[in-house]
């Protein structure tokens, strides 16, 4: 567990559980929204800023999904995503994103799965919402679909505005990415992988308005 574990006992009392949780950037925004947070991921995360294990996320899933109030999954992306044609083949990277959601479905607890557009686009996810860093206010896009247990709809985000001062068309370094998704605490490294904590929080307010709960 990291040495700089951010506290528990949120305002709301509701745990969620980030499988393949990264470095933390989606376990942040659930943890402004009010949440305990939990994360799990199958490598060490020594700057994850909340309780973590060291496990396989479909097999802690399956074994303590049910515990928890929500479950959230980022199911890794390689097979999917456009990058992985450029750098290698994407056949050399396993589908988890089926046996995440079957394992996530099986505890009976409401769920999120996040990953690259890609997955809508070949049917893997269901893109009920997408989600851009502009439409938050981010100076970067990073385009995430999101699938949930309740299948969408909910308050709408306003529409992408990819302008052309954003980070990809002035082409600053990783750390500018890092500091502009707010996952400051990560590395330049881990930054590469993560999502702008703004998503799952703008996430975790659609789900406490269908429990009919207030955000933090």
């Amino acid at each position: 567990m990291n040495a700089r574990v951010l506290p528990l006992r949120r305002p709301n009392g509701l745990r969620v559980l980030d499988l393949c949780c990264g470095a933390g950037g989606l376990s942040m925004g659930y943890y402004l929204a009010g949440f305990d947070v939990v994360g799990v991921d199958t490598a060490p995360m020594p700057n994850y800023p909340f309780p973590f294990i060291q496990a396989d996320g479909i097999d802690y899933a399956a074994e303590h999904g049910h515990a928890f109030d929500l479950i959230h999954g980022s199911w890794p992306c390689e097979r999917w995503a456009t990058v992985t044609k450029w750098r290698g083949n994407p056949g050399d990277h396993p589908d988890l994103i089926g046996p995440g959601r079957a394992a996530m479905q099986a505890s009976g607890r409401p769920w999120v799965i996040e990953n690259v557009p890609e997955t809508a686009t070949a049917g893997i996810l269901r893109p009920d919402y997408l989600l851009c860093g502009t439409q938050f206010g981010l100076n970067l896009r990073r385009h995430r679909v999101f699938e949930t247990s309740w299948g969408g709809g909910g308050d709408l985000v306003a529409p992408c505005w990819h302008r052309k001062d954003l980070l990809a068309f002035v082409h600053k370094g990783e750390r500018a990415y890092a500091d502009a998704m707010g996952c400051t605490w990560m590395t330049n490294l881990e930054a590469r992988k993560a999502v702008p904590p703004a998503y799952t929080q703008w996430i975790a307010a659609q789900f406490l308005a269908l429990e009919g709960r207030a955000a933090a």
